[in-house]
């Protein structure tokens, strides 16, 4: 793995300047605690006749979270999804209907035509048989013009996160770790400038890398410390936190300490979630019951803990996918479309 030597005080300068000149200036945006869901099925649940209730009310199913404190969406975005939603008219569109909530919006690039996540990282069909170089501009050129869109479409995201749980790379094999920091590195950094020339004289969104080691400080260490080792500029950690994967809430509150303290950055747990009927602790203790009361319980206890990060580092938090046609243990909401009381975690700190 290349290590770069720390630059110097004159390089920073002429960088500096430089930005300046070509008008790449720091992001306008400042993080407030993040109350967020990622709803990217929620159009389409909306779309197949799926209705959300607030006890027996029947409404939008954005308006409810957006009752209930909810701030910011999380929408992924697929290259050219086949059996899933998520390309672009359909996340612009979403985007456009949080926006008008006054939903701030961070998105979620995958880079690849579907899921990508620690165990798969596929190449976008379109860019397959690429060389290195080839990969870096396609992904540089994607960027800028999805970004240019949302531009056109007056919903620039506030937050870009470039890729999705990489703790083992993207857009394998190229971008796979351990072997390819470099190639990683140089893929990531080509999503940023695609990022900043899509976006062209607006407010720079702000920048998430996003691996799924909530409770693991050792293996969030390892890739910290080696991604700074490139000296690559971005302005919040994000993190999956699932229990049954990802350790203790022990194992998040030391982490969380340990990230603040080692990188001095803004933190969010971008990805939690719990089950509302047993589904992973049928064979072994849970931490809290797998019910829609055992949801609320779970997800008091992360907030708690982010709150409680040093240095007032903890951000905010994400629930995945509570929104669905397909209802599942996750979501927020019963069979019957009606909200659980998980919805209500935030009320007693957003009402007034």
């Amino acid at each position: 793995m290349k290590k770069i030597a720390p630059p110097g005080r004159n390089f920073f300068i002429c960088i500096i300047y430089l930005s300046l000149l070509l008008g790449i200036t720091p992001s306008l945006y400042a993080l407030d605690y993040a109350i967020g869901a990622d709803v990217s099925f929620l159009k389409q649940a909306e779309e197949g006749g799926f209705i959300f209730k607030d006890g027996e009310d029947s409404k939008a199913g954005l308006q409810i979270f957006k009752d209930h404190g909810y701030n910011w969406i999380r929408l992924r975005l697929f290259h050219t999804p086949t059996r899933l939603p998520n390309d672009l008219p359909y996340t612009i569109a979403l985007a456009q209907a949080a926006k008008q909530l006054g939903f701030k919006f961070l998105l979620n690039y995958h880079y690849s035509d579907t899921w990508a996540d620690p165990g798969k990282q596929f190449i976008p069909k379109a860019w397959e048989g690429k060389t290195h170089d080839q990969l870096v501009e396609a992904v540089y050129q994607y960027t800028r013009d999805t970004i240019k869109a949302f531009v056109d479409a007056d919903v620039l995201p506030d937050m870009v996160q470039i890729g999705n749980e990489i703790i083992n790379g993207m857009l394998w094999p190229d971008g796979k770790l351990p072997e390819n920091w470099d190639n990683l590195a140089e893929l990531i950094q080509a999503g940023i400038n695609g990022m900043d020339a899509g976006r062209g004289n607006n407010p720079r969104p702000l920048i998430m890398i996003h691996i799924d080691k909530g409770g693991n400080m050792e293996a969030t260490k390892y890739f910290f410390d080696n991604w700074h080792s490139y000296g690559i500029d971005y302005d919040v950690i994000g993190q999956s936190f699932y229990p049954w994967w990802h350790g203790s809430l022990l194992d998040l509150r030391e982490n969380l300490i340990f990230m603040a303290n080692a990188y001095h950055k803004d933190i969010i747990v971008v990805e939690v979630a719990y089950n509302c009927e047993p589904a992973e602790y049928r064979d072994k203790p849970a931490p809290f019951p797998e019910t829609p009361e055992g949801q609320r319980q779970f997800l008091e206890e992360v907030h708690r803990l982010i709150l409680n990060t040093p240095d007032n580092r903890g951000k905010g938090v994400f629930w995945w996918e509570p929104a669905t046609r397909r209802g599942g243990y996750r979501t927020m909401f019963d069979r019957d479309g009606r909200a659980m009381p998980v919805i209500q975690v935030f009320d007693r700190y957003t009402r007034h």
